[in-house]
C-alpha cells in the first residue's frame, strides 16, 4: 500500500475548504424488523441526495446500542419489534437525544398505539400500507418542524380530540385571527394531508405552506400538527 508523503497538517489545510462547502446531511436511523421494508427504506435513503444512513437495525437491543454511541437526525421506527415495543425505543431516543425527530412507520393504526407513540415523543406517524410516494418528502417535512401523519390517523386524532358540538357554541375565549389562506391550510392539516399535498391543492409552493404552518403554530401557541388540530377544534376554528 502506498502511503502519501504529505503531512497531516498539509492534508488538513487542503481538505478544510471542501469541508466548509459540504452541504448539510440528514442522518437517518431505521429500526425495522421486516427485512423487505428495511431494505426498501435503506434504498430510499441511499438514493436521496442530502441524506445518509446512520444505522439500520432489526431489534430494540441493537437500536439502544446504536443510540448510545451517537445521535441520528431522524429516527424511523416500527412499533412491532421482536424484543421490545418500539414505543420504548421512542422514549429512550427522546430522553437521550431530544433534538432527534422521530417518525413511526408501522402497521398499527389503532388509537392506543398512536397516542402512546405521541406521548413517548414521536412527531410523525405513517402507516406502512399507505406510505406516500414522496416518502422522502415526509422526512423533510418532519425536519422542517412538521408532523407527517397518515390521513386516517389524523382523522382519528381529530375525532378523538374534537369537543362536543354544544361545547363549541359556548367557547367564550378569544379566537386566533387566522388569514383565509391559514384557515385553508389548517383545514387540510386536520384532514391529514402532507405539506406537499397541501401545496398542490392550494397551488402554492411547499415553502409557502411551511410559512403558513409556522404562523398557525404561533397564533395557536402550539408546536405540532396534533396540537394545532386539538386547539383549533377547541376554539371552533374547524368546521
Amino acid at each position: 500500500m502506498h502511503l502519501s508523503s504529505h503531512s497531516g497538517a498539509e492534508i488538513g489545510r487542503r481538505s478544510a475548504p471542501a469541508l466548509l462547502d459540504a452541504p448539510e446531511v440528514t442522518k437517518v436511523m431505521i429500526v425495522e424488523d421486516d427485512q423487505s421494508f428495511l431494505n426498501r427504506f435503506c434504498r430510499i435513503i441511499a438514493a436521496s441526495p442530502g441524506f445518509e444512513l446512520f444505522a439500520a437495525v432489526r431489534d430494540g437491543a441493537a437500536a439502544r446500542d446504536s443510540l448510545a454511541h451517537g445521535a441520528p437526525d431522524v429516527l424511523l421506527i416500527d412499533l412491532g419489534l421482536p424484543d421490545v415495543s418500539g414505543i420504548d425505543i421512542i422514549r429512550t431516543t427522546a430522553a437521550l437525544h431530544p433534538d432527534t425527530d422521530i417518525m413511526v412507520v408501522t402497521v398499527f393504526g389503532d388509537e392506543q398505539h398512536v397516542i402512546a407513540s405521541i406521548e413517548a415523543g414521536a412527531t410523525g406517524y405513517l402507516l406502512k400500507d399507505s406510505l406516500p410516494e414522496e416518502f422522502i418528502d415526509s422526512i423533510k417535512e418532519l425536519r422542517a418542524g412538521g408532523s407527517p401523519i397518515s390521513p386516517i390517523i389524523a382523522r382519528q386524532l381529530m375525532i378523538r380530540l374534537r369537543p362536543p358540538t354544544h361545547a363549541l357554541a359556548c367557547v367564550d375565549g378569544p379566537r386566533a385571527e387566522l388569514s383565509a389562506r391559514e384557515s385553508e391550510t389548517l383545514a387540510l392539516i386536520a384532514k391529514g394531508f402532507s405539506f406537499a399535498e397541501i401545496a398542490r391543492l392550494l397551488q402554492i409552493s411547499p415553502h409557502t405552506v411551511t410559512t403558513y404552518v409556522k404562523k398557525i403554530y404561533q397564533k395557536l401557541a402550539v408546536h405540532s400538527r396534533g396540537e394545532a388540530v386539538y386547539e383549533a377544534s377547541k376554539m371552533g376554528l374547524l368546521r
